[in-house]
């Protein structure tokens, strides 16, 4: 049977666009994507509880307010154990896009599945969420939210990793819950502050939730229990990173731009970094095993690297984590060993009694006795001296 490929004008396009920003508040949904085959065994359905039911999947849809896209899963519990997600990790469930990059997953009924074609929910993804796009920010604002302004809108434009993100996803309370990883749900990511203006807005990129999500997987294998992986902060507002740069927040911080996140690991859940090497005491040492779990996981997934640096202070150790697309290292509030410089030693009497003793001898004009080699001690060089002086130390 001969498919023939649906490729909408641009005037369709414009339509479709009008359409689904312009729904009336009464309008439950607008179906985008529709397939009646049997999905693949990655799809499952995103509730509040991420707990997938079946595999058949129904539809994607699209809801008025046009901030997700979910993918509706029906049948019995027992297909639990065969949900996988997308990512290097198989663990990122959600998939962020602006409106018009689903023109190119439109297909008809019955058209058969192609790279064009593909559904995110057919990759592993359980939600896929419309971002806003940032050019519906108005100066440092959208629809209330604060955000302030970006890099590039400042004229610093350091390199293309530094450009305007791309678009914003748009968090209500009804959605904040929504899991966009196996450990991880929207809310972590939500940037301090502003805690009653809704929506609110940010900025996630999807290979920080697969690098997380396998940094979590190294450390369990490793015998390290990472399940309580927890995000101190994820995403800020340029306005918030800002207010903070006084505490050692970096003017252009990765965390502006979605793909950077500030993490510990609670075991015991008082909000505290844990004791992970069992040495009684939760410190920099502690961190320092979250470092060695991003070696390993960038050295395996050269895509995924980025900056990790480590943090110790009074409120707590912690791991920065990010996929800047470039490697950097770096330690802040930690105590270095110093090395103990030693100062030059005063002479002793002795040798400042003898040149008085020759100076009043040249003064007189008697030559001072010779000192035989064998009646004086040898003294060892300066350098000799030194290097001693500080083996001590």
């Amino acid at each position: 049977m001969h498919y023939r490929r649906f490729r909408p004008s641009s005037a369709v396009i414009a339509l479709f666009l009008s359409t689904a920003f312009c729904l009336p508040a009464s309008a439950s949904a607008f179906q985008l994507y529709s397939r009646g085959a049997q999905a693949s065994s990655s799809a499952v359905a995103n509730r509040h509880n991420s707990e997938p039911t079946d595999l058949r999947l129904s539809a994607v849809v699209v809801t008025a307010n046009n901030s997700a896209i979910v993918a509706e899963v029906h049948g019995s519990a027992s297909a639990k154990a065969a949900v996988k997600g997308s990512g290097l990790s198989g663990k990122v469930f959600a998939r962020f896009m602006l409106p018009e990059d689903w023109i190119s997953l439109i297909s008809l009924p019955g058209d058969p599945p192609s790279a064009m074609s593909q559904s995110p929910v057919d990759e592993g993804f359980q939600t896929v969420f419309t971002m806003r796009s940032f050019a519906q920010k108005v100066k440092a604002s959208l629809n209330g939210y604060r955000l302030g302004y970006w890099p590039e809108e400042r004229g610093r434009l350091r390199s293309e990793a530094y450009r305007n993100p791309e678009g914003f996803i748009e968090v209500t309370p009804e959605d904040e819950d929504t899991r966009v990883s196996e450990h991880f749900r929207l809310r972590d990511f939500v940037s301090h502050g502003q805690d009653n203006v809704w929506p609110k807005y940010v900025v996630l990129r999807e290979p920080l939730l697969d690098k997380l999500e396998l940094v979590i997987e190294d450390l369990n294998e490793h015998g390290i229990n990472a399940e309580g992986l927890r995000i101190r902060s994820g995403f800020r507002t340029p306005a918030h990173n800002s207010a903070v740069r006084a505490e050692g927040s970096a003017r252009d911080s990765r965390h502006q731009f979605g793909d950077a996140a500030d993490v510990f690991i609670d075991q015991e859940g008082n909000g505290k970094m844990s004791d992970l090497n069992g040495d009684g005491r939760a410190d920099f040492s502690d961190v320092k095993l979250i470092l060695a779990a991003v070696e390993r996981v960038e050295a395996r997934y050269p895509e995924l690297v980025g900056g990790t640096g480590l943090y110790a202070g009074r409120s707590g150790s912690f791991a920065h984590i990010d996929v800047r697309g470039t490697r950097a290292r770096w330690v802040r509030g930690v105590r270095r060993p110093t090395t103990h410089r030693v100062s030059k030693a005063r002479k002793p009497a002795k040798t400042r009694s003898l040149k008085s003793a020759h100076a009043s001898t040249a003064k007189s004009g008697k030559s001072a006795p010779a000192k035989s080699k064998s009646a004086g001690t040898k003294t060892a060089p300066a350098s000799s001296r030194a290097r001693a002086l500080a083996s001590a130390h």
